[in-house]
């Protein structure tokens, strides 16, 4: 049988197939067939462990150059440069031979090597230039400690009063000899001192600490670097403070050491003479002098390189990414070692196997090998994953079901209709002209705009708007005829058409017009704009829109309905038609299509011409059950008959879907036994791996059946049945139990379900009145003014008017109907026919791997 076109209608046909490819080229083979990104490859060593591979020992090789790329990235965005983005490299690029990612992977590693040294010599020549900086502020700031600690001795006299050091005592002497016997009385009297820099958020601890630890025995003094200190390691300034302390006695000096390296400090040199401290500042400024001229050269050497490397590290992450993925793929091939051959298994699409035929063909033509890739098309029983064409219309909508669930394998695909279902029902709730076309304008922006949108970084929140583009596109066309069905533009009337009604009589200012309707004429679109301001107006819109929406719900319900038949034909499965469909319709049909025909009727009558008052129809529904055969507001002759046989007709369908299809399923199984027929699943699994011992014995395998056929480009295709997966035993018990489940989710649905669409009603109003409040209490109030005021007012107004519809009613209204009508057909429409027990097609794709990569960079 042949494959049918692949469309959004169905999942497309697939096919499983093994490849039997020569060694030499299984490389080149699983490249070729990435760029086609239409196979799906199974895990054929899932039982092997991943070190025992047979590819391992390339995909580590690549991870090293990926780690070297990555380092290349790091150090292009420390040093702020820009690369090259990946859009440009996608399209253009050839698949590289193995020579070729040879000599990227020695160019990485010596470029690597370059960049290391280069950016380890920057680093130590920061550090060196940090070094010398603290330095120079330590012998700036002790420069001043000094001349203080010689020039202050009252100070230091108010010191010993307070504290009986007798370190403070030999300070005051030695500063009362003067600074010419005070540069000899540190060393004299054995007062050493200790000078560095500390960061300034451990200042307070380290004083608590050296004074408690020696007991007050020193004397110290400290101020604050004005600018922060950059840490070349971090690339982070952090602020800190240059402190010396003096105290008596060699071990309590190094005894302060040690407690300030301990807490982060740096220690420098610092001599007493304030001659030989100026030569050191001299000194430490000619080395920073000397050490930037250094750094500038070896800072625009390393972005030279840096910037040489960005021009090209996008394309060689690419094909980096796309030479690893195919080696991981080449790993879930099994390897024949006596054939040197590579075996794959692969879900393909049958509407491609031309395409992947011609691939091959083409790597072996260019590769000179006489022994062709043989293509083996096995038959199965095992459920193919689910693939369904789309294009960037479809794909947003695909997204939306495909949230819910991956449909079956040939189930009906409910994002065909959903591109009509799902705009329509969220404009029946967002219905309005001016509403729906801002929504127009921003969706036809965003799709003008989308290339550069696309390749621009954008937050999740516009990503997630721009993804669903045409979703909005087709929301905004939708919610501009649902508004002008509801004649109804910022929540103001339009007077497209004159009106059915017309002012009967004279009135006066502040009385209240009466109208009366013209004879003959009906508005011929939508509702009559008179009804905006009317009294009744909330009344009537009221009735109408709770009406509107049950039958919108029994329609979209009922089409739903349908596809399971549509799913039952296809499958052949007369049993889902005859115990579910069948009875399921009825049961719908006799109860709320028979709500839904006594609306039209009821709208269809004209009861002021007949002088009757209409029916109320929610009591018409409730007494239909609690007391058949009695009506009390009659709506149309032979009413309470009617109503009685379609009661009947729904309590009957009720064990038709309980019973049937168990019972008949049960009696099938029961007919295959006494048959003798060998049960389900019991058939054998072809290995590709298996020798060719058995070939003699009538061209059997394993008990499968295959045939060979070669075509005229020289690949042999080889056609297989087998038997794959297992089937479970038949349990009534079990099927009977959720056949039962299934009949009670669907008669109370039906009710629920029903019910759940008069949020359409609820909150088109909500919306309606909304706009009104809004209109009302902005440009209605500036509209009121006069003069001057009145210009400021409105110009106010309506910039307020203007962000309060776009935040309110566009942005955050729009949301809340279009998750409502996600849930209508999540919930109520496509719990009717959908399954959503499929597995999705994931093909080897390097479009959809880079398209995943642009993503996370985004």
């Amino acid at each position: 049988m042949a494959a049918h076109k692949d469309t959004l209608f169905r999942s497309a046909d697939m096919s499983l197939v093994q490849l039997y490819m020569s060694n030499e080229i299984g490389r080149e083979v699983v490249s070729s067939l990435g760029e086609l990104g239409i196979m799906d490859f199974r895990d054929l060593n899932s039982e092997t462990n991943a070190f025992q591979r047979t590819f391992t020992q390339e995909i580590r090789r690549l991870d090293n150059v990926e780690r070297q790329l990555r380092y290349f990235q790091s150090q292009c965005e420390k040093a702020s440069i820009q690369m090259r983005p990946m859009w440009e490299f996608a399209n253009n690029m050839t698949a590289p031979t193995a020579s070729e990612i040879d000599e990227l992977a020695d160019r990485s590693q010596s470029l690597e090597q370059r960049i290391q040294s280069l950016n380890d010599s920057y680093e130590t020549l920061k550090k060196r230039e940090m070094e010398l900086t603290e330095w120079r502020w330590v012998l700036r700031e002790a420069g001043g400690f000094f001349d203080r600690a010689r020039g202050q001795t009252e100070e230091i006299r108010q010191s010993i009063d307070e504290d009986d050091s007798p370190l403070l005592r030999d300070m005051e002497q030695a500063g009362q000899n003067g600074d010419a016997s005070g540069d000899r009385s540190f060393s004299v009297m054995n007062i050493g001192f200790v000078a560095g820099v500390i960061p300034r958020e451990r200042i307070a601890a380290f004083e608590r600490i050296l004074w408690r630890t020696l007991r007050g025995n020193l004397y110290m003094n400290q101020s604050e670097i004005p600018e922060p200190i950059v840490n070349p390691e971090t690339n982070e300034g952090t602020s800190k403070n240059v402190f010396v302390i003096f105290a008596h006695g060699k071990e309590i000096i190094n005894k302060i050491r040690k407690i300030s390296e301990s807490l982060g400090a740096d220690i420098y040199n610092v001599d007493e003479n304030s001659e030989l401290r100026r030569e050191q500042v001299q000194e430490v400024n000619t080395r920073l002098g000397d050490l930037s001229n250094v750094l500038g050269n070896t800072k625009r050497t390393l972005d030279a390189e840096l910037a040489q490397i960005g021009r090209s590290l996008t394309g060689w992450m690419i094909v980096i990414k796309k030479e690893k993925a195919v080696f991981q793929t080449l790993n879930r091939f099994s390897y024949d070692q006596q054939r040197k051959t590579l075996i794959a298994e692969a879900w393909c699409p049958t509407n491609s196997l031309g395409q992947v035929k011609a691939t091959l063909q083409d790597v072996n033509e260019r590769a000179g090998l006489s022994v062709p890739t043989i293509v083996n098309t096995i038959k199965t029983n095992k459920t193919p994953p689910t693939y369904v064409k789309t294009n960037k219309f479809t794909l947003a909508f695909q997204t939306i079901i495909n949230a819910y669930g991956t449909a079956k394998y040939q189930e009906v695909n409910p994002g065909l209709p959903t591109i009509v279902t799902f705009p329509f029902l969220f404009a029946v709730m967002f219905g309005d002209l001016g509403h729906g076309f801002i929504m127009l304008c921003a969706a036809i922006a965003m799709i003008y705009w989308e290339q550069p949108l696309q390749r621009s970084k954008q937050d999740e929140l516009f990503s997630m708007a721009f993804y669903g583009r045409y979703i909005i596109l087709m929301m905004g066309i939708y919610s501009m005829f649902t508004g002008l069905i509801y004649c109804d533009a910022f929540s103001k009337d339009l007077p497209i058409f004159q009106s059915m009604w017309e002012i009967d009589g004279d009135f006066k200012k502040g009385e209240m017009v009466p109208f009366k309707r013209r004879d003959g004429y009906v508005y011929p679109f939508g509702l009559d704009w008179r009804w905006h301001g009317s009294d009744n107006d909330l009344l009537f819109t009221n009735s109408f829109k709770m009406k509107l929406s049950i039958i919108l719900g029994w329609a979209h319900m009922t089409y739903s309905l349908c596809w399971s038949y549509v799913n039952a034909r296809h499958f052949k499965s007369r049993i889902d038609i005859l115990g579910n469909f069948i009875p399921g319709m009825i049961f719908f049909q006799s109860i709320f299509g028979y709500l839904v025909f006594c609306i039209v009727y009821k709208w269809s009558t004209d009861w002021y011409a007949i002088n009757q008052q209409p029916p109320n129809l929610l009591n018409m529904l409730i007494y239909m059950f609690l007391k058949p055969g009695t009506v009390e507001e009659q709506l149309y002759s032979g009413q309470a008959g009617v109503q009685v046989v379609l009661l009947l007709l729904a309590v009957c369908c009720v064990p038709v879907m309980l019973f049937l299809k168990p019972f008949y399923l049960r009696w099938e199984h029961n007919r295959a036994r006494a048959l003798g027929y060998r049960g389900i699943g019991e058939s054998h699994r072809v290995s590709a791996l298996d020798d060719d011992d058995e070939d003699d014995h009538g061209g059997h395998m394993n008990g499968g059946r295959q045939s060979f056929a070669h075509s005229d480009d020289g690949d042999a295709m080889i056609t297989q049945d087998i038997g794959h997966g297992e089937h479970e035993e038949f349990e009534f018990g079990e099927v009977q139990i959720e056949q039962t489940i299934h009949t009670i989710e669907f008669c109370l649905n039906c009710i629920s379900h029903t019910a759940s669409y008069l949020r359409l009603w609820a909150l088109s109003l909500a919306h309606q009145q909304l706009s009104t409040v809004l209109w009302s209490m902005t440009l209605d109030n500036a509209f009121g003014m006069s003069g001057a005021i009145g210009v400021i007012a409105t110009v106010c107004f309506f910039f307020m008017w203007f962000v309060l519809t776009i935040a309110v009613l566009v942005v955050m209204e729009g949301t809340s109907a279009m998750l409502h009508s996600l849930r209508l057909h999540w919930v109520e429409a496509m719990s009717k026919h959908f399954v959503g027990e499929g597995v999705a097609f994931e093909p080897f794709s390097f479009e959809q791997m880079l398209e995943d990569e642009l993503t996370e960079l985004k």
